[in-house]
């Protein structure tokens, strides 16, 4: 059985349960393990005795989100570019009959 799961970590997070979590990457639920591990014995009763192997592979990893957001602000500073254009012409001197 192959799950996949979103980890983010996260030293800085104000509460202790955020600074390390497991999530799904549809519903944002974090994994029962004790229920997948029941699936996987079919759900019939008793006491098992289960061997647990966790193979981790990264398929991607993003950018810390503070990193984001501090990119997606530098963006959103940006003038609109009629506004650049008039500003442009302000501050370079135009240079008139120089010819290099």
């Amino acid at each position: 059985m192959t799950k996949h799961y979103i980890l983010q970590l996260d030293p800085n997070a104000k509460y202790e349960w955020d600074r390390c979590s497991l999530r799904d990457p549809i519903t944002a639920d974090r994994p029962e393990f004790a229920g997948l591990i029941a699936q996987a014995v079919g759900e019939q009763p008793g006491s098992y005795l289960v061997s647990v192997k966790i193979e981790v592979q990264v398929l991607e990893q993003a950018a810390p989100q503070s990193q984001r957001d501090l990119h997606l602000e530098s963006q959103r500073e940006l003038p609109p570019i009629s506004e650049l254009s008039s500003e442009l012409a302000t501050r370079v001197p135009v240079l008139q009959g120089r010819v290099a």
